[in-house]
C-alpha cells in the first residue's frame, strides 16, 4: 500500500518551495507510480542519497522499494537554475546525483541526513536551497513570467511584449532557469490544470469538450493530444489512473 502526501514548505521558503513531499510503501511488493510532468525541479532524498530530478518533458515512472520511503523538495518554475548554479536545462528529463550537480555541499549534507534520520531531511534541504539563492539570484522576469503561465489566453508572444524582452531572450532565461522554454511550460502548466481535475472526469461530473474550452485547449482534440505526449495516455485514461 503506497502513500504520497504534500505539505506546505516554510513560510520563509514559500516563494521559492511549492511544497514538501513524502512518499511511503510499506507492503511487501513496492510500489511504481507514474510521475507526470509539472514544470518543476525536485531534490530528493531516497536511499541514502541526494538527486535532483527533472523538469519532464514526459511522464516518468517512479518505484519505492517495499517498506521504503521517499521524501522531497519541489521547487517553483524559474526557480531551479538559482539553486543549481547552472541551466536547469543541463538537468532536463534526467534524475542526478546532487553531488554531481553542486558538488561537495550536497556530499556533506547527504552525510548530515544520514546521520541525523530522514525527518532532519527538510529542514536541510530548505536550508540548502535558501543558502543557495542568497549567492546566486532568482530571474524576477521569469519568475513573473511563470505566473501568467497556464490560464485560457496565455499567448508567450503577448507575455514577452507585455515584458518589455524578446521572445528569444524570454526563450533564453527561461531554459536557464525552468529547464525548458515558456511554449512548454504554458503547455505543462494547462495539463497540470486538467490533472488537477481529473476525478470529476473519471467520475462522469465534467464533460471532456467543455472542460477542454474551459481550460483553455483550441478543442478537445488539442487536450487529448497535448494528454498524450505529456504523460502517454488518453485524458480519460490518465483520469481514471489518476483515481484508482
Amino acid at each position: 500500500m503506497g502513500l504520497y502526501h504534500e505539505l506546505a514548505p516554510s513560510p520563509a521558503l514559500h516563494a521559492l518551495v511549492a511544497c514538501r513531499w513524502l512518499r511511503a510503501v510499506d507492503d511487501a511488493s513496492g510500489s511504481t507510480t507514474l510521475v507526470l510532468p509539472d514544470g518543476c525541479v525536485d531534490l530528493i532524498w531516497r536511499d541514502g542519497r541526494l538527486l535532483v530530478a527533472g523538469p519532464d518533458r514526459g511522464a516518468n515512472p517512479a518505484t519505492v522499494r517495499p517498506g521504503g520511503t521517499i521524501l522531497g523538495l519541489r521547487l517553483r518554475p524559474g526557480v531551479a537554475g538559482a539553486v543549481l548554479g547552472m541551466p536547469a536545462s543541463e538537468v532536463l528529463d534526467g534524475r542526478f546525483a546532487l553531488d554531481d550537480v553542486i558538488g561537495v555541499e550536497a556530499a556533506n549534507l547527504a552525510d548530515r541526513i544520514g546521520e541525523e534520520g530522514d525527518e532532519t531531511a527538510f529542514t536541510r534541504l530548505e536550508a540548502l536551497v535558501s543558502s543557495r539563492v542568497r549567492d546566486r539570484r532568482t530571474d524576477p522576469l521569469v519568475l513573473a513570467a511563470s505566473r501568467r503561465l497556464g490560464f485560457p489566453g496565455s499567448r508567450v508572444e503577448r507575455l514577452a511584449e507585455a515584458l518589455g524582452i524578446s521572445e528569444r531572450q524570454l526563450r533564453r532565461r527561461f531554459r536557464a532557469a525552468v529547464g525548458y522554454g515558456p511554449k512548454t511550460l504554458d503547455r505543462v502548466l494547462r495539463f497540470r490544470r486538467f490533472v488537477s481535475r481529473a476525478p470529476a472526469v473519471a467520475s462522469g461530473e465534467e464533460d471532456l469538450a467543455r472542460l477542454a474550452a474551459d481550460l483553455g485547449y483550441a478543442d478537445q482534440s488539442h487536450l487529448t493530444r497535448d494528454c498524450r505526449r505529456l504523460s502517454g495516455l488518453t485524458p480519460g485514461r490518465l483520469a481514471e489512473r489518476w483515481v484508482a
